[in-house]
């Protein structure tokens, strides 16, 4: 049974940093693309960041890139979210997915059942 475990949510004043972990257990880590996607208060999900099965390929969405890291553990099946600088249109619930199939990028996001796991979600707010 695939589950994904989001932690690390909280809120913060803009230009603060979070990090945002997820566990990963039922699957072989190490042959899926790994998502952060996100849904913003009355808006609909956008991809945040995507990292290849070995951890060596990222991409960014451009709201993101130069503020946002993307790692994983595959030691330990941990996917991690590092956010910095963050803004108020960063507010969101957080989640962390895997295709539906190893080894692919999942080109086009439009909700969490695109994947074929998803987390709980945690919640980041930024506010001052």
């Amino acid at each position: 049974q695939v589950q994904l475990v989001e932690s690390g949510g909280a809120s913060v004043q803009p230009g603060g940093s979070l990090r945002l972990s997820c566990a990963a257990s039922g699957f072989t880590f190490t042959k899926y693309w790994m998502y952060w996607v996100r849904q913003p208060p009355g808006k609909d999900l956008e991809w945040v960041s995507r990292i290849n099965p070995a951890g060596q390929i990222s991409h960014y969405t451009d709201s993101v890139k130069g503020r946002f890291t993307i790692s994983r553990d595959n030691s330990n099946n941990f996917v991690y979210l590092q956010m910095d600088s963050l803004q108020f249109d960063d507010t969101a619930v957080y989640y962390c997915a895997v295709p539906k199939d190893s080894y692919k990028i999942l080109e086009e996001v439009r909700t969490l059942t695109d994947f074929g796991a998803s987390g709980q979600g945690t919640q980041v707010t930024v506010a001052s």
